[in-house]
């Protein structure tokens, strides 16, 4: 089984990892952490004022950083209670969530993503979107979204 889990750095992904790590896994097991570096946005502003010339590349730095970290905070935990039997690999991905997410799984092969979920509700997620939903909705593999207690 190809395991995909998707963190953010967020407690709803460490509850995702969790989620992943409290279970037995049939043997040839899987699992591969992926976190996606939204692009920065772009500002409109008048001519008369822009932000610093390296302002969107501190931004891209900032967001690596905690897609870095994400990364291998559910790395430490899959291979400390996984164990060295069970293959797991990660990468950092550049892109919109929604859609890096489901891509990966179709070109991984994967057999499940694990997502976590805000539990966003009302305005808040009409402007921020869902990306447990998208991706239950898109992935052409069996989806688990895992809520955190905040959810």
């Amino acid at each position: 089984m190809k395991i995909l889990l998707a963190v953010d750095g967020s407690e709803c992904s460490d509850a995702a990892v969790a989620e992943v790590v409290r279970r037995p896994w049939p043997e040839g097991t899987e699992v591969k952490v992926i976190s996606v570096v939204e692009p920065p946005p772009l500002m409109a502003m008048p001519d008369t004022w822009g932000p610093p010339t390296d302002y969107y590349d501190a931004l891209e730095k900032s967001a690596l950083g905690l897609a870095t970290s994400s990364i291998d905070k559910a790395l430490e935990t899959l291979r400390s209670r996984m164990g060295r039997q069970t293959p797991i690999t990660s990468e950092t991905l550049r892109g919109l969530p929604k859609e890096s997410i489901v891509a990966e799984a179709e070109k991984w092969g994967a057999d499940l993503i694990v997502v976590g979920s805000h539990g966003y509700k009302g305005l808040t997620r009409l402007w921020l979107g869902s990306v447990s939903h998208a991706v239950a909705t898109h992935a052409k593999c069996s989806v688990e979204i895992v809520r955190g207690k905040g959810a």
